[in-house]
C-alpha cells in the first residue's frame, strides 16, 4: 500500500503544466552533450564503442529479456532521481511541510491563470468572500472601505492618526492559510492589559507598521507578505473618511459606528470631505479586471462608502467586467429596515450615480428551519425577494442557495458556495460572450 502510494505521489511528476520536466529534460540533454563532446575530444569513439557494446548485447540474449530488463532499470532510476530531487526541494523549501509540492506547484499555475477579480467592501461580508474566491484565482484585489470609526480600528485612528485597520486585517487574515499559526496571531485580540484590552494584534501591527512605513499602503503590502496571502488588499483611499447619514426626520449623524444606533431610516448617505481620492491601485485593478464583486455586507456603512468615491464609482460604470452584487440575507437595524432586494439595488445605484454597475444581484433561495430567535428579538428579518421590481431595474437574477448549514440556526454566507455560484456564473456569461462575437464575425463575412 506504501509503495503503491510513493509511486502514485512521484507520477505527479508526469502532470501538465507544472514547467518542470521540461528544465529536467534540458538538464539532462545539457549532461549528455558534455559527456559525448569530452568522449570525442579524447578520442574514444564513444558512438562506435556504444554501439558495438549494445549489438554485442543484442546477438547474445534473447530481444524480450534485454528489452524488459532495460525498461525495468530505466522506470527504476527515474522514480529514484524524482524521489530525491522531490524530497530535497522540500527539505530546502521547508523540513516541516506536509503538502506535497508538485501539488501546491499544481495549484498555483492554476489559479494564476484565474479571472482577475476585484471585490469591494468592507466588514465580515468582504473577508467571508475572499475566502471562497481565493480558491478560484489569485489574481484577487479587495477594496475595503475605511470609514470604520468604532471599536480598536476608531481607538487607533483617533490616537494614532491612522486608517482603520479593522477592515483592512481580516481581509489579509482570509486571503491568507487560514491555518497558519501566524494567521492566528495576526486575528488575536486582548482580552486585559491596560491600553491593550480589546485591541487584535492585527491592528496593533498594521498600525506600528504604519508608522514605520509612512503609509498604510505599503504596510499592507509587507503584511501581506509575511503571511503569504493570495492577491492584494488595497485601501479605497488614503483620505481621512467620515461617514454622514442624512435621516428621513432630518437628523444628521455622523459616524459609521453611530448610523447604525440612530434608529431612523436612512435618506442619504455622505463623506466628509465631500471629494475624496481613489488609490490609484484602485482604480488600476477596476480597469484591467474581468469581475467586479459588491460583497455582501452592511449596506450604508461597508459596500456604499466606496462607491461615495467618484473615480471608483465612474471607473466601475467604465468597466467592461462582468459586475455582481451580493445581497444580504437578513435585514441589518438601523440600515435596511424593512428591506426588500430591489432596495438594496436601488441604494447601490441612487449613491453611486450609476445605473450600469450591477449586472447580476445574487439571492440566496433558503433559511435555516429553526432560524434563531436572536434574529427576531433584534428585528432582522429575512430580506424580501421582488422579482418583479429587480427586473424593472434591468438586472439579472440568480438564485442559489448562499448559506452555511447552521444547527443554531444562525445565517452565515458560505465562502464555496458563494464562490462557487460565481464562478460558474461568469463562465456561463463568457461562454454566453465569445459565441455572441463568433455568430457578429459570421454575419459580419456573410454581408460582405
Amino acid at each position: 500500500m506504501k509503495i503503491r502510494k510513493n509511486v502514485s505521489r512521484m507520477a505527479t511528476w508526469l502532470v501538465p503544466g507544472l514547467q518542470i520536466k521540461r528544465w529536467f529534460l534540458i538538464a539532462f540533454l545539457g549532461t549528455f552533450l558534455l559527456s559525448l563532446g569530452t568522449a570525442i575530444i579524447f578520442e574514444l569513439h564513444p558512438v562506435y564503442m556504444s554501439y558495438e557494446l549494445i549489438r554485442h548485447i543484442a546477438l547474445r540474449s534473447p530481444s524480450f529479456l534485454t528489452g524488459s530488463i532495460c525498461v525495468l532499470f530505466g522506470v527504476v532510476v527515474i522514480l529514484l532521481g524524482l524521489k530525491k530531487v522531490n524530497s530535497s526541494i522540500m527539505d530546502a523549501i521547508d523540513p516541516g511541510e506536509r503538502a506535497h509540492l508538485l501539488e501546491n506547484l499544481y495549484r498555483r499555475r492554476k489559479l494564476n491563470r484565474g479571472p482577475r477579480i476585484v471585490a469591494i467592501g468592507g466588514g465580515t461580508g468582504l473577508s467571508t468572500i475572499l475566502k471562497g474566491l481565493k480558491r478560484i484565482t489569485n489574481n484577487l484585489t479587495a477594496v475595503v472601505t475605511v470609514g470604520d470609526d468604532g471599536g480598536s480600528s476608531g481607538r487607533l485612528r483617533e490616537e494614532m492618526g491612522v486608517l482603520p485597520p479593522g477592515d483592512i486585517r481580516n481581509c489579509i487574515a482570509a486571503l491568507a492559510n487560514e491555518e497558519d499559526l501566524v494567521t492566528a496571531l495576526f486575528q488575536y485580540r486582548f482580552q486585559a492589559g491596560n491600553g491593550l484590552e480589546g485591541h487584535s494584534f492585527g491592528n496593533l501591527f498594521l498600525s506600528a507598521l504604519c508608522a514605520i512605513t509612512g503609509d498604510m499602503v505599503t504596510a499592507v503590502k509587507e503584511s501581506s507578505k509575511v503571511l503569504a496571502i493570495r492577491g492584494n488588499v488595497l485601501p479605497a483611499t488614503l483620505d481621512d473618511m467620515r461617514l454622514v447619514a442624512e435621516l428621513d426626520d432630518g437628523r444628521v449623524i455622523l459616524g459609521e459606528s453611530h448610523i447604525p444606533e440612530a434608529g431612523g431610516k436612512i435618506k442619504k448617505l455622505r463623506t466628509e470631505p465631500a471629494h475624496l481620492k481613489a488609490l490609484d491601485d484602485v482604480i488600476q485593478a477596476l480597469q484591467t479586471a474581468d469581475l467586479i464583486i459588491l460583497a455582501p455586507g452592511s449596506l450604508y456603512t461597508s459596500v456604499i462608502p466606496n462607491l461615495l468615491i467618484d473615480d471608483i464609482a465612474k471607473t466601475i460604470s467604465e468597466s467592461k467586467a462582468k459586475k455582481i452584487y451580493i445581497c444580504n440575507v437578513m435585514t441589518q437595524p438601523g440600515e435596511t429596515d424593512s428591506y426588500k432586494v430591489s432596495d438594496h439595488v436601488k441604494a447601490i445605484l441612487s449613491h453611486s450615480k450609476y445605473d450600469n454597475i450591477i449586472d447580476a444581484v445574487f439571492v440566496n433561495d433558503s433559511l435555516p428551519k429553526n432560524l434563531a430567535l436572536k434574529y427576531r428579538a433584534a428585528s432582522s428579518l429575512p430580506v424580501k425577494f421582488d422579482l418583479e421590481n429587480l427586473k424593472k431595474l434591468g438586472v439579472k437574477v440568480v438564485i442559489k442557495r448562499l448559506i452555511e448549514e447552521s444547527k443554531h440556526g444562525y445565517v452565515r454566507h458560505c465562502p464555496r458556495r458563494l464562490a462557487r455560484a460565481i464562478h460558474t456564473w461568469y463562465k456561463s456569461n463568457n461562454q454566453q460572450v465569445k459565441v455572441s462575437a463568433k455568430r457578429s464575425e459570421e454575419q459580419e463575412l456573410l454581408n460582405q
